[in-house]
Formats: structure tokens, C-alpha cells, sequence
């Protein structure tokens, strides 16, 4: 048994460290398989997306690793990318002609604000709150609502191969206060989204990093969207989103018995160049 992951960061983008550091570490761990997931450049500045003219590099330098490492674990090129209508996607033509393996599709921008900056819904809260005010005029519902119609419309128009941190907005719930998950409304969008990600077969994350940053006390998504998921027979792979080296596996073994409980039999890993059923445990996946 051996865990593997597909949701990590590098000094391409936001992680802290160039790539070899990473794979060390997975080889380290006994990873079966790791692929690495940068932000996408995105059409604007950010301090955590990867500048435009970096690509080429970044997809060289794992393709260099994937050669170095052959026959100690299997590497894999892909990236994080931000859906914004009209200007990125999973399908865009930058991310096309890159030739990845494959793709995370991540939902951080919800509107702009009337300046036109984009309003990230998982930045700080003082920012969540004057996007929600000036954007959305106070009404949590209707800016959360959109949040997931975002999703969906990334899911029916540019499907990814992995569904990124679908209920990360949560974080900015201030424990319930704000909106609640048993909302009858917040429920609807959700089922509504997981109703439509089950249509195409991709794949949704079980990301333990909302756990282990202390942002959540559960993974993205929560347990109850989990079992709607597994309900719904739509396919899981779990993953850390790691940006330091140490956090790869963290909360693994936790994840995996919690997806046991729930009735999980199989996750979703890429392994010999395609995603795969495999069976699991506290201890890994069977490869």
C-alpha cells in the first residue's frame, strides 16, 4: 500500500520550494505516484499564480524530473487552473497546448469588484466581506449561490479531469454565523453541483488542507457532501493541495478511514498513464 497525490504547489506559484524537493520528499513518504498541480497564469497579476512566461519551464523541469525518477515513482505535469468565464479555463488554449496530464479546475474568483479587480473568495475575510458588500450588496445567499453556479458552469463548459476544493468557501462561514451549511438553499446549490459533476464521471478531491492550516475542522468537502457523493457513485481521490514538502500525506490516514465509514470502497488515482479505480485503506492505496 502507498498514498499518492495530485494537488501540490511549487516555487512555480505559490509553494515554497523548486520541484526536486517535493518528489524527495514523496519518495521519502513511499509515494506510489505525485503529480504536481501549479496555479495556472492567470490574465491578471496575483501573488500566487504563475507568471505566463514560466510555463514552458515549469512543464520542461517536471518532464526533466519524470526522466530522473523513472522506475522510483511515477511523476506527473499538471496544474491548478482558475475558471473565469471569457478569460481562463481548463480548456483554454494556453493550458491545451502545454500538454499536461491532467488538470485541477478550482473556482478562487467570484465577480470583481466595481474597479474591476477579481473578489477571491478565499482570501482574508476582510476582503470576502467587501467583495460580498460591494458586489453583492450584503446577500451571502445570492453570493454563494453564485460561487457554485461558477462550478457548474466550469463542470458543463471546460470539465477538468479533478474538481478543486468544491465547497472551499465555506472557510469564510464564521463558524455558521454567516451562512450555514443546513441551510436548505446552501444544500440545494450543493446538490444541485454534485448532480451535474456525476453527469460527466470527473473526479472530486478529498483535500485535507482546510484541516491541517486550521481553516476547517473537516476536509473540503465536508462529510455529508461526501456522502451525497458516494450516493451519487461520483469518483474521489485524495489529496493534501501541498505547498511545503512536509504536508504531502497529511491527514491521509484520517481521510481515508473517514471515506471507509461512509462506505468508499475504491478512490481515483493516476497511475500508468490513466486515472484508475484501486482499492484503499488507513495505509495507502493498493497499486
Amino acid at each position: 500500500m502507498a498514498w499518492t497525490n495530485y494537488h501540490s504547489h511549487c516555487h512555480y506559484c505559490d509553494g515554497k520550494y523548486a520541484p526536486e524537493k517535493y518528489v524527495e520528499s514523496a519518495l521519502e513518504q513511499g509515494l506510489a505516484a505525485y503529480g504536481f498541480s501549479s496555479h495556472a497564469p492567470l490574465p491578471f497579476e496575483t501573488t500566487w499564480a504563475m507568471k505566463p512566461e514560466n510555463l514552458p519551464a515549469y512543464v520542461a523541469e517536471i518532464r526533466a524530473l519524470q526522466a530522473k525518477y523513472q522506475g522510483q515513482i511515477q511523476l506527473y505535469c499538471g496544474m491548478e487552473v482558475d475558471y473565469i468565464p471569457g478569460r481562463i479555463g481548463p480548456k483554454s488554449k494556453a493550458i491545451l497546448e502545454a500538454k499536461l496530464d491532467y488538470t485541477v479546475g478550482s473556482v478562487h474568483f467570484v465577480e470583481a469588484f466595481p474597479e474591476g479587480k477579481g473578489w477571491e473568495i478565499d482570501g482574508s475575510h476582510q476582503v470576502f466581506l467587501d467583495g460580498l458588500h460591494q458586489i453583492f450588496k450584503g446577500d451571502i445567499q445570492k453570493a454563494v449561490s453564485r460561487y457554485f453556479e461558477l462550478t457548474r458552469q466550469m463542470v458543463a463548459q471546460e470539465c477538468p479531469d479533478v474538481i478543486g476544493h468544491i465547497d472551499k468557501i465555506k472557510i469564510q462561514d464564521e463558524g455558521g454565523k454567516l451562512f450555514s451549511q443546513q441551510s436548505a438553499w446552501y444544500q440545494q446549490q450543493m446538490k444541485q453541483t454534485l448532480q451535474l459533476i456525476a453527469d460527466t464521471g470527473a473526479i472530486i478531491e478529498v483535500n485535507t488542507r482546510g484541516i491541517y492550516k486550521k481553516k476547517t475542522t473537516e476536509t473540503y468537502p465536508a462529510r455529508w457532501v461526501l456522502e451525497e457523493m458516494h450516493t451519487l457513485d461520483i469518483p474521489v481521490t485524495i489529496n493534501s493541495d501541498a505547498h511545503h514538502p512536509e504536508e504531502i500525506t497529511l491527514y491521509f490516514s484520517n481521510t481515508a478511514q473517514l471515506l471507509q465509514a461512509i462506505g468508499f470502497r475504491q478512490v481515483h488515482i493516476l497511475y500508468n498513464g490513466a486515472w484508475q479505480a484501486v482499492e484503499f485503506d488507513e495505509k495507502g492505496v493498493k497499486v
